[in-house]
């Protein structure tokens, strides 16, 4: 297909979370060579488009064109980088809308158990406060947006993922001429890696009034390069990570206490983690937690036999496949595994990995690490309606 995928991952560590978010809800507003409407008219000419997105150790701009159109893009996003100056009124506008969406995300249930599991999981870790809140956006002056940009946005660090018709050789070329310009006085900004996690009481946050309760779980994980991640990859499956997994079959198809649940490794280049998810109604939050605490001992308890494991390993290649199938999943796969000092070719391997793991690896790698007295444990819910039926969870008390 004649287009063209690009990824920039710039490493932002050490920039004020609230800071790094207005710098991406802001970046396109204008430069020192352009308005906004003028660089809406350039990428829209190259056919494309371009976002800029921030996590808590980097911000990452994405886009896509025609790849004749890949020359004018790579032009504006080196402009970008090189001369954006935030002009003071559209910045207050992107501002207000990032107030807004906060002040409504700030109310929904998804959003509020992700804060309460993201800062018991990782303390004061960047990845303990994904989202800053409201206040602390408005408290964002756009000259310390100007400056962070300056200093820690630069290509010292950053990675580059450019997918699809082109010509490798000439687009390097394009790159060079496109980025030339671009700089920055401080290090690249990586963030540390991950604390160990550290099992312990049950954490209530409280949602007065809901009707529903967000269970979420984590257990410790092995990175991509460990030997055991492969049946790691297959445990979880078989756990909670397909339709037909084994709390997919429980929760919802045996007692009817959630409909969406799941199950998956989350492997980030700091360090990776097993979560667990799952929202039911507020009567069955204990009942709900007890069958994951269940199903969790029961990787170890009640081994995952051949059957069970030949049905995992093909939903897990399948994925694989459907993942690099377009331009757009080969591009996210790509930066993904570059974060982590992979090359593509890591797929293939792991590939033949998933092939050659046995039942025994699955209930190994279970026993040493899913087990449910190595869980962490958050429910977002009525505390008033749950506390007592939660009592016996070591401990569970309200944050």
């Amino acid at each position: 297909m004649p287009l063209a995928e690009l990824r920039l991952s710039i490493p932002t560590a050490r920039i004020n979370q609230a800071v790094k978010d207005m710098a991406a809800a802001a970046l396109l507003t204008g430069t020192a060579n352009a308005t906004s409407t003028q660089l809406a008219q350039r990428i829209q000419g190259a056919g494309g488009t371009l976002r800029a997105d921030t996590g808590p150790g980097e911000l990452t701009i994405s886009g896509n064109c025609l790849a004749s159109g890949l020359p004018d893009l790579l032009a504006v996003l080196g402009d970008l980088l090189a001369t954006a100056d935030y002009p003071e009124r559209p910045f207050e506008t992107k501002r207000a809308r990032v107030i807004s969406w906060l002040s409504v995300a700030e109310q929904r249930a998804d959003f509020q158990v992700d804060r309460a599991f993201n800062a018991r999981l990782w303390g004061k870790h960047p990845y303990g406060r994904r989202t800053p809140s409201a206040d602390e956006i408005a408290a964002v002056e756009r000259e310390a947006v100007i400056a962070a940009h300056r200093s820690m946005l630069q290509p010292k660090g950053a990675r580059l993922v450019i997918v699809g018709d082109i010509d490798p050789e000439q687009t390097a070329t394009d790159v060079e001429k496109a980025f030339e310009s671009w700089s920055g006085s401080a290090g690249p900004g990586l963030p540390e890696p991950l604390p160990e996690l550290e099992p312990g009481p049950l954490v209530l946050a409280d949602r007065p009034g809901s009707v529903q309760s967000s269970i979420r779980v984590a257990c410790g994980a092995v990175g991509r390069t460990h030997p055991d991640n492969a049946a790691q990859h297959l445990a979880v499956m078989a756990l909670g990570g397909y339709s037909i997994s084994r709390l997919v079959s429980n929760l919802r198809e045996t007692k009817g206490f959630g409909y969406s649940l799941w199950a998956y490794v989350d492997q980030l280049p700091v360090g990776s983690v097993q979560l667990i998810g799952v929202d039911v109604a507020t009567d069955v939050t204990a009942a709900a937690l007890a069958e994951i605490l269940g199903e969790l001992r029961g990787m170890t308890e009640r081994p995952v036999d051949e059957e069970e494991l030949r049905s995992a390993r093909g939903f897990a290649l399948g994925a694989m496949k459907m993942g690099i199938a377009t331009q757009a999943g080969l591009a996210n796969c790509i930066e993904a595994l570059a974060a982590c000092g992979l090359p593509l070719s890591w797929l293939a391997d792991h590939a033949e990995q998933l092939r050659g793991v046995t039942p025994g690896d699955v209930r190994r790698v279970a026993a040493e690490r899913m087990g449910p007295d190595n869980a962490v444990v958050v429910i977002l819910a009525d505390v008033d309606q749950v506390a007592e039926s939660l009592a016996r969870y070591r401990g569970a008390e309200p944050q």
